[in-house]
């Protein structure tokens, strides 16, 4: 199963409004290039190429978050339980060492980008932590392989 494809409900309507806010945002890029063309030389029209690299970027995320989108597999995460870590869930974390407690939602790849919620923090399906999550209970340890050295996280709630 290929968890690089999922995402939540929430996450694709994000990408969806992030479409729809660089469509409306087009034409008046749009606008400005004519603008400038109109300057004269293009060879040396600072603000035509700076309209032409907008619009660029601009038509370039537009046509990747479009494809990506198409790909993907909205997941409905609100009938899971919330007996064990799964996709989409949120979790209360407690860091062993140092007591640090983290609130956690496991998300699809897609979506790191868009996460604006409060006080919780989003972790990949395929990042280490996502990974050491998936499948747990409350009360068990998550053993986290990081990078930085092994990080043990005791599950203190699923949200």
């Amino acid at each position: 199963m290929d968890l690089s494809l999922f995402i939540t409900q929430d996450g694709m309507d994000k990408i969806q409004r992030r479409i729809q806010f660089l469509l409306s945002e087009r034409p008046e890029v749009i606008k400005a290039v004519a603008v400038a063309r109109e300057f004269g030389d293009l060879s040396e029209n600072a603000e035509y190429k700076a309209a032409r690299e907008k619009q660029r970027q601009i038509d370039g995320e537009i046509d990747h978050l479009r494809r990506r989108a198409a790909h993907l597999k909205v997941v409905d995460v609100s009938a899971f339980p919330k007996d064990k870590i799964r996709f989409g869930s949120i979790c209360q974390t407690r860091e062993e060492s140092s007591g640090e407690e983290t609130c956690y939602q496991v998300v699809g790849v897609d979506e790191l980008n868009f996460y604006d919620r409060e006080g919780i923090q989003p972790v990949s399906v395929l990042s280490p932590i996502g990974k050491a999550l998936l499948g747990k209970e409350s009360g068990e340890i998550a053993l986290v392989k990081a990078p930085i050295g092994d990080r043990h996280l005791l599950i203190v709630a699923i949200l």
